[in-house]
């Protein structure tokens, strides 16, 4: 009999949690049922479930879907999840920079383009 060695899964937060986390409070803000958004975004209430989750890993069509059902734009989108994924990266510090005394240094990107080009 053959032995496997597994990887140990990595307790490190993922930008789908992040994600998902996001999406169910957008959803829950607008006091709607995930049936109620899958429907306009055009997927499986399971999936969504799933993607809320943080247990599947949507494509950037269905991501778009389900943000703009939510009516989210995908570089608004994309920032908020950067902010929240970077704060459970790194604590409560904003993501990208640190306060020193009263001034706040690093990186502070200014549009979404900027941020989309740090996140790729």
């Amino acid at each position: 009999m053959e032995t496997r060695h597994l990887r140990p899964v990595s307790t490190a937060p993922l930008w789908r949690d992040a994600l998902g986390s996001h999406l169910r409070e957008l959803r829950l803000a607008r006091g709607e049922t995930l049936h109620e958004t899958a429907s306009r975004a055009g997927i499986s209430l399971q999936y969504l479930s799933e993607i809320e989750r943080g247990t599947k890993d949507p494509s950037s069509e269905m991501i778009s879907a389900v943000a703009g059902a939510l009516d989210e734009g995908l570089a608004e989108l994309t920032l908020a999840v950067s902010r929240k994924f970077g704060a459970q990266q790194f604590g409560a510090q904003q993501f990208g920079a640190q306060q020193v005394g009263a001034q706040q240094v690093g990186p502070q990107p200014d549009s979404s383009a900027q941020v989309l080009a740090l996140a790729a």
